[in-house]
């Protein structure tokens, strides 16, 4: 048997319910894991142990009445930017005045209704707009698998904590890769929803709140929670009952499309390219028709949406007093800054290629009923870095493959298909059309059982 803290959150409920393991029990287990890597990894926020030793003891109590709730039990983890009632929301930047959250933000007040425990917070960059571990406000947050890289973000350290044993339920959030970069860096699993699948607050277009777990099986059961209805966010679809554990599917006749080339941004490394095409044999193996797809993301609609996001950051910060200002990371200040002299004229074409973007990835897709491609075209970076390229001036080259499904609204998922000669892992993402989330997850389910044997997690530095 795995140790407590490897256990999936399918398992604890399991156990659970045959009184082979009690939610204390798992929580101290947990706990203790994340005091053995933390003062490394630096990948929490607000962990408050106490808090969850008390909602691990509540809720060992509904087990013994009777009334155990979805998550019951289950150790989980939120994100920075996701409110939690009574916790400040810094969202990764040392500008931010501190005041705890009035209430729960929705996906956070969805797994406390169904029992799950708590733990506290994991880290992000600068207001979520770095692929990267560095931040103003939390430590420098560091990849498990390798210490010198980086986790990638802005669910930095979601996917950090969630490879070395930080509880089996993390929620992370996704604007243009959020969820799924760290989720390929770290070698997890990560599921960006249809924009609206799960409710949050505030939402803003493209951007969704979604799991992140080291299996499938566990992300499917974290969605039967996170996607319940909340009126709080006025973009989410209309709630639809389903069994998110229906997760078998017969791959045969499935027609995929193979993407090694989106358009833009960063060349493929071949070790990269390696691996996500033997993930597309061994779907051709169990009966899938796998096609090549051509590029379809232009300079022009990534540029534009970058600099769409510029002016939104460069809106909020300089808005704000001079000395808080100056404790943004230099990098985001540099980046945002340079759209600050743009016209009215000059910022609608940049917004308008969030459209051109999303009726581009639409098209692209059309003839297929999934697609697979890299979920980064490389492997993880400096942990230093803000971005592979340390350009402000070029800040967005890694994130093609994931960007255009934000702005399609399509599903998406990371997971790990292999490791590169130096150990770090591979991501490859698994796109579906507009609202099947449960098809990407049966798809992504499917090659889990079918991709090579995954490496042991990373083992936490040795104290002393």
């Amino acid at each position: 048997m795995p140790e407590i803290h490897d256990l999936s959150a399918v398992e604890l409920l399991e156990l659970y319910r045959r009184k082979a393991l009690s939610p204390v029990e798992a929580t101290r287990a947990v706990l203790a894991q994340i005091e053995r890597w933390e003062p490394t990894l630096c990948a929490t926020y607000r962990l408050d142990p106490d808090a969850a030793l008390a909602a691990a003891e509540a809720s060992e109590a509904r087990w013994r009445e009777g009334r155990a709730g979805a998550l019951d039990g289950v150790p989980v983890m939120i994100k920075d930017n996701i409110a939690t009632k009574g916790v400040p929301v810094p969202l990764g930047t040392a500008a931010t005045a501190l005041q705890d959250a009035a209430e729960d933000a929705p996906p956070a007040a969805r797994v406390r209704e169904a029992g799950a425990v708590i733990l506290g917070k994991t880290t992000m960059p600068d207001y979520g707009m770095l692929s990267s571990g560095l931040s103003s406000f939390h430590p420098l947050t560091r990849n498990p698998w390798d210490f010198s890289k980086n986790p990638g973000g802005s669910s930095a350290g979601a996917a950090a904590g969630l490879a070395a044993g930080y509880g089996p339920l993390h929620i992370g959030t996704d604007i243009g890769g959020s969820i799924r970069l760290p989720a390929g860096w770290c070698g997890v699993f990560g599921l960006k929803p249809s924009l609206g699948r799960v409710p949050i607050d505030p939402p803003y277009i493209g951007r969704v709140a979604g799991p992140m777990t080291r299996s499938v099986a566990d992300a499917a059961l974290l969605m039967s929670v996170l996607s319940r209805p909340d009126g709080r966010d006025h973009m989410s679809l209309p709630y639809q009952s389903c069994d998110w554990l229906a997760l078998e599917r017969d791959l045969t006749g499935l027609r995929l499309g193979l993407l090694l080339d989106v358009g833009c941004g960063l060349p493929v490394e071949p070790q990269v390219r390696s691996a996500v095409e033997a993930a597309a044999h061994a779907f051709a193996a169990a009966g899938a028709i796998v096609e090549p797809m051509q590029p379809f993301l232009s300079r022009t609609m990534l540029d534009g949406v970058d600099y769409f996001w510029r002016m939104r950051a460069w809106a909020d910060l300089s808005a704000l007093e001079a000395a808080r200002r100056a404790e943004v990371l230099p990098f985001i200040l540099d980046w945002a800054s340079a759209a600050a002299n743009l016209s009215g004229l000059e910022l609608f074409r940049c917004f308008s290629q969030v459209f051109v973007m999303r009726q581009a990835a639409h098209a692209a897709c059309q003839a297929y009923d999934y697609v697979l491609c890299p979920t980064a075209p490389i492997p993880a970076f400096a942990a230093e870095l803000p971005c592979p390229t340390n350009d402000p001036a070029r800040p967005f080259e890694h994130i093609a493959f994931t960007v255009p499904f934000n702005m399609s609204e399509q599903p998406a998922a990371s997971i790990n298909c292999g490791y590169t000669t130096e150990g770090l892992p591979i991501g490859l993402q698994i796109v579906g059309k507009r609202f099947d989330d449960l098809g990407v997850l049966a798809l992504a389910r499917a090659y889990e059982r079918m991709r090579p044997a995954q490496r042991p997690w990373p083992r936490p530095p040795r104290s002393g």
